[in-house]
């Protein structure tokens, strides 16, 4: 895309999901990501009805009446985002691609961790690491993290996505919050998936459109034949859209991965979400927060 193109996109994607924020998504976010814990603010003089628990001894004794201490929430947190940038994810056979919705999912996570004053972080990956942006605040720097998810150019187009988590545990030591945007079309990596899991708060976002589950025959403007490629391989092939089995068993073997990657994430306990191209990313949104607040109160 053209620069001044870039910036239309950035502001399309920027003002709906800074309202999505403000009117829905930050008390969840808040609810669900919480602060580490609490740390001492202040003292101030005793009051009838507080815990003597926290009554500040040294403070007491100096000042010859008693003095509580007061805690505030250790808020702030660091966000990750790990988002696919591989060849894969510039299909779209509809109104979005699979980068868009990505970016889109990513600036309404991004600019939910901005409005409760967490770092965001992108890194951005295929079969390598293309880029890291580290964690910091302020808009500007959300709006270089959704210019970068929509139209960095990617060195590679395979997926990799052992070679990412590695990386991610290299650069980030502290415990984050992880939001991984992806396909998910990649090499076996549920041994990185464990040991990321144990170190960071994972969370899997799929992304997917219709295509890859079923082309169907029921486009009949389609040709019989017609000769598709694999995006990250490059690997071509030509298929015949009338074929009803050969539609039926693409249909099935898409349907095994999915079910598979869900089996994985409940294994290695990562709350998983599956979000489509052509619906609206709303409800499942919804979902996920709540799905994650139920986990809270256990």
């Amino acid at each position: 895309m053209l620069p001044w193109e870039i910036l239309k996109k950035i502001r399309y994607i920027e003002i709906p999901a800074r309202k999505l924020v403000d009117e829905v998504f930050s008390g969840e976010y808040r609810s669900v990501f919480k602060g580490r814990g609490m740390e001492f603010s202040e003292v101030r003089e005793y009051l009838p009805g507080d815990d003597i628990r926290i009554i500040d001894w040294n403070v007491t004794a100096r000042f010859g009446r008693p003095f509580v201490k007061k805690f505030v929430e250790e808020r702030e947190l660091t966000v990750i985002l790990l988002v696919d940038m591989s060849g894969s994810e510039d299909f779209g056979s509809g109104i979005r691609s699979k980068r868009e919705l990505a970016c889109e999912i990513g600036a309404i996570l991004a600019f939910s961790a901005l409005k409760n004053n967490d770092k965001v972080g992108l890194i951005l990956f295929s079969d390598i690491i293309e880029e890291f942006v580290p964690p910091r605040k302020g808009r500007r720097h959300v709006l270089r993290i959704i210019r970068d998810i929509l139209a960095f150019q990617p060195k590679s187009r395979g997926t990799n996505l052992e070679t990412a988590l590695g990386f991610l545990n290299e650069v980030m030591r502290k415990k984050a919050i992880v939001f991984i945007i992806s396909d998910f079309i990649s090499p076996d990596f549920e041994q990185a998936l464990k040991a990321t899991a144990a170190r960071h708060d994972l969370n899997a976002f799929t992304i997917l459109d219709p295509r890859e589950i079923s082309i169907g025959d029921k486009e009949k403007f389609f040709p019989a034949l017609v000769e598709i490629e694999d995006a990250e391989t490059g690997h071509r092939r030509i298929v015949n859209l009338r074929d009803r089995h050969f539609l039926a068993r693409f249909a099935e073997k898409q349907e095994e991965r999915l079910e598979k990657l869900k089996q994985l994430f409940n294994r290695v306990n990562i709350e998983h979400t599956l979000l489509k191209t052509n619906e609206d990313y709303m409800k499942e949104l919804m979902r996920f927060f709540k799905e994650r607040q139920k986990k809270a109160r256990y």
